[in-house]
């Protein structure tokens, strides 16, 4: 090979690899959209509530406390599915259960155009593909995640005055009784129902933990 032909293959490799580059810096940035993406149901609330990343950062620990409850689990592929379980919806939006009534989302093709060419393309040919499937436990286990994290919501929502979290109720046993996967998540929901949202704090707070201060 000539120094010339050396010379243009070199420069080739380094168009296509800033091209890369550049689509990975493009990834972060659309993801960093994510806090922007409001989920559906604040129509129906009337109510501040959780974004997409916000709701994404909490199902990403509940998925892990499953694995961890149901045990046997690759607890690495619940983190990357639950990292990426809801990343469709930076391009499409959250659709609410009255918007899925009359219109169909391409998660797939929004979560293949986000991901194509960068450096975690194989996030989506592995693992969004297998957690759409829903055939594997660590499937499973990140769609109870998602769906729990509803419950904790509501709960959150009843704590600042909602009347809605009640009505909602028989819904989300519906939902406990006959979309849950795993026994660890219908007891996690159960567990929800049960306890105070502000029990973490009024438990932890200095004049428990410090009985001196104030004196």
């Amino acid at each position: 090979m000539t120094l010339a032909l050396v010379e243009v293959a070199r420069n080739i490799r380094s168009v296509m690899g800033n091209r890369f580059m550049n689509n990975n810096i493009n990834f972060l940035f659309e993801i960093g959209t994510m806090r922007n993406v409001p989920r559906a149901w604040r129509q129906h609330l009337g109510l501040d509530c959780a974004s997409v990343h916000e709701h994404s950062y909490r199902v990403i620990w509940l998925a892990l406390m499953l694995a961890r409850m149901e045990g046997g689990v690759d607890e690495n592929k619940v983190m990357r599915m639950a990292l990426i379980h809801d990343i469709s919806e930076i391009r499409t939006s959250d659709l609410g259960y009255i918007q899925k009534v009359y219109t169909k989302a391409d998660d797939n093709q929004a979560a293949h155009d986000s991901l194509a060419q960068t450096i975690l393309a194989d996030f989506y040919t592995d693992t969004f593909k297998e957690y759409e499937e829903r055939k594997s436990l660590e499937a499973k286990i990140v769609k109870d995640a998602d769906n729990l994290d509803i419950d904790l919501e509501l709960k959150e929502l009843e704590e600042r005055g909602s009347k809605l979290p009640a009505k909602f109720q028989e819904f989300r046993k519906l939902v406990r009784n006959e979309k849950l996967y795993t026994q660890s998540a219908k007891k996690v929901w159960d567990e929800i129902q049960a306890t105070d949202v502000s029990d973490w704090h009024l438990k932890a707070n200095k004049w428990i933990k410090m009985p001196e201060t104030g004196r």
